[in-house]
């Protein structure tokens, strides 16, 4: 029996984060399966090419695309659009994306076909009748959910444009969710946007965290402070965790950087420390060294903190979204029951006030992150797409 000819889609290759280490899972998953994206920016490539474990030759226009990945990575005229304008940014070109998607050439090639799917992915099954699997890290939550939408929206202009986007990311969603084969969440949470705002089912499979480049150190000892890690954006809600530890009086330290950073920076005590964007290996000191890791937002999954487990460190989270998937209290930390911004940031700081980190055990939180590991989601994504191709 011959291998399943599969093809693969994402949205765009503009920076590179956790819904482009699933497409890396992917690649690694079914070897030489082309992969489809309207706007594939150069060094996002290049990362993503590096994390599916495939050389990349660092010679010639480190702007360009490398040829020798150009019969697997497929862009469209959009890509030579975003590098004109400078890459500045690609929110412009959004609202092209999902004509490209519908155009793409899939459509008699491919036992099935895998979408990568944040708000406009899905619209490739328009484009083939072929079976298509979703993997959805979330349906557009800037499109269905409106407190989301404002907190993301910049302004009134911004608002303006997002909700104009918003009206078109609903209806291009609805319209192509009869012809996926299959949904596959990366959390309950996901599964449960799905079902309400799809009318869809969904399996979970929760995405791969690369914990074998974290782990704890013995002879390394937990110090007296708090660590919130990722981009300085309003979902993310690092404004809690700073309100927060300055109502409990403990030290907080924050690593990553973005357009949130200066409010964030002015709303700060003296308590709090901003050490900006790091590399892995700051990241990896930093989770065996805090009291525990702080996941003041909902996230759709959540890698970071199960990278921090990884390392030992406990997590302290509201108990909605991917949280509800990761931490469990008790084991790998504990959850801040959800509700208003003061209750939320009232019951951090009660966590962290009291908190003992001898009640927690380094090699039972790591075990704990083991079972995210990317070997359990290529099996398992696999397994789903193999009993759906045609």
């Amino acid at each position: 029996m011959s291998a399943a000819r599969i093809a693969i889609v994402h949205e765009r290759f503009t920076e590179y984060g956790g819904s482009e280490a699933v497409v890396a899972e992917f690649i690694k998953t079914w070897p030489g399966a082309p992969v489809f994206a309207p706007i594939a920016d150069a060094p996002c490539t290049r990362a993503l090419l590096t994390a599916a474990g495939l050389e990349v030759s660092e010679e010639g226009d480190s702007t360009e695309i490398p040829a020798a990945a150009a019969h697997l990575v497929r862009d469209s005229w959009l890509s030579r659009a975003y590098a004109a304008s400078g890459r500045r940014s690609h929110a412009p070109l959004l609202p092209l994306v999902p004509r490209v998607l519908r155009g793409l050439p899939l459509r008699d090639e491919f036992d099935a076909v895998v979408v990568s799917h944040h708000a406009f992915a899905t619209q490739a099954a328009l484009a083939t009748d072929a079976p298509v699997i979703a993997y959805v890290h979330s349906p557009a939550r800037w499109a269905w959910d409106r407190a989301f939408r404002a907190r993301e929206a910049g302004g009134v202009a911004g608002q303006a444009a997002l909700t104009a986007l918003g009206v078109m990311a609903r209806r291009n969603e609805l319209r192509a969710a009869p012809r996926l084969a299959h949904v596959v969440a990366n959390s309950q949470a996901v599964a449960d946007r799905v079902r309400d705002w799809w009318g869809l089912p969904a399996s979970v499979v929760n995405p791969p965290v690369r914990v074998e480049r974290f782990a704890p150190d013995p002879r390394v000892e937990r110090e007296d402070f708090f660590l919130f890690a990722g981009r300085l954006v309003p979902y993310k809600r690092p404004d809690l965790a700073i309100r927060a530890a300055r109502q409990a009086g403990v030290r907080l330290v924050i690593l990553g950087d973005g357009r949130y950073r200066r409010q964030l920076e002015s709303m700060a005590g003296p308590e709090t420390v901003f050490l900006g964007a790091a590399s892995d290996e700051v990241l990896q000191d930093m989770y065996r060294r805090c009291r525990a890791l702080l996941m003041p937002g909902v996230e759709d999954f959540g890698i970071v903190p199960v990278e921090a487990m990884a390392c030992g460190a406990p997590v302290l989270a509201v108990g909605e979204g991917g949280a509800l998937d990761t931490v469990v209290p008790g084991i790998s930390g504990e959850h801040v029951p959800a509700g208003s911004d003061d209750s939320v940031v009232a019951g951090f700081a009660r966590l962290m006030r009291d908190f003992d980190p001898s009640a927690y055990h380094a090699e039972t939180i790591r075990k704990h992150a083991a079972t995210f590991s990317p070997e359990s989601f290529r099996t398992r994504i696999a397994d789903i797409v193999s009993r759906h191709s045609r």
